[in-house]
């Protein structure tokens, strides 16, 4: 979570020590870093964006965070300075805490959202900016979980994207964190895609 194209890389070089056929599951910004990592990957069947971006190359994680009303996590980010590479300054991205469970995990526990909120990796803004300059959806088929009660990426968003990108979708009642809240659901779809596009 520093940068697209540094993230991206890292995966691809996870995907390309595999032997084997392999499904990519992304949870938001993580489908951003699959499609730019899984382009021209030969062993990738299949990508599974839960509750996700599917980018365009010249398009942002946050320019389609944005793209329609209803996204609440902007205002809810706190962001921190840290020390970059090249010896500039980041800003890291933390849900404030008060917020977290709200604007991300409002089907959650309180005392799982409290624990989640401690322990927050967060994502350094650049990564929100990169452009993509890959899109492996075209090529490769999707499945598309869309959270239609999500205050991070509005679900219309969502849904622009997975029917841009052709993608299998299922809509389901659930948060941002649907991953923690309804896994049952996430398996299953993961494992439909397996199942489709591998022998």
């Amino acid at each position: 979570m520093r940068g697209l194209a540094e993230d991206a890389a890292y995966l691809r070089s996870v995907i390309d020590s595999i032997d084997g056929p392999v499904v990519i599951a992304g949870h938001s910004y993580g489908g951003s870093v699959m499609s730019e990592a899984a382009d021209g990957a030969d062993n990738v069947t299949a990508l599974v964006y839960i509750a996700s971006f599917h980018l365009e190359p010249g398009e942002s994680t946050g320019e389609l965070a944005a793209k329609y009303p209803g996204g609440e996590l902007g205002p809810a980010l706190a962001p921190r300075p840290f020390p970059a590479a090249d010896g500039s300054t980041g800003s890291d991205l933390y849900i404030k805490p008060e917020e977290f469970r709200r604007v991300f995990a409002a089907d959650v526990e309180p005392e799982i959202t409290d624990r989640m909120a401690a322990t927050q990796r967060p994502i350094a803004a650049k990564a929100l900016e990169d452009k993509a300059t890959k899109a492996a959806w075209r090529t490769i088929p999707s499945w598309a979980l869309i959270t239609t009660q999500d205050l991070a990426i509005p679900a219309e968003s969502m849904r622009f994207m997975a029917e841009r990108a052709g993608s299998h979708t299922t809509e389901i009642d659930a948060s941002h964190a649907v991953s923690v809240s309804r896994p049952t659901v996430v398996a299953e779809i993961i494992d439909a895609a397996a199942r489709a596009t591998t022998r």
